[in-house]
């Protein structure tokens, strides 16, 4: 499925967090999850797709994920609780 979105993934419930953006969600979290990226994700196991947004744009997306990062963690840790307070993962509804 390819559309523009904005993701976080966790290590764990209120764990390390890694936020990013991608045109495939699906193809890029199977990625993290597999340690196909080196990089934070893998240095940090943050494995688990725990929110996401599509965007109708990449350029929406990328100015998304940038008022994302400009945030600060309590912020991400609400998004999440607000849409997902299980943290639980939500790449299986991807697939």
């Amino acid at each position: 499925m390819k559309a523009p979105a904005v993701y976080i993934m966790a290590s764990q419930r209120n764990g390390t967090l890694y936020t990013g953006v991608t045109s495939n969600l699906p193809s890029r979290v199977h990625q993290h999850r597999e340690g196909l990226l080196h990089g934070f994700t893998s240095q940090h196991a943050c494995k688990l797709l725990v929110w996401y947004e599509w965007l109708p744009t990449m350029p929406d997306a990328i100015f998304r994920e940038k008022q994302l990062k400009a945030g600060s963690r309590l912020a991400k840790l609400l998004l999440i609780e607000a849409t997902n307070s299980a943290w639980r993962d939500l790449y299986p509804d991807l697939v």
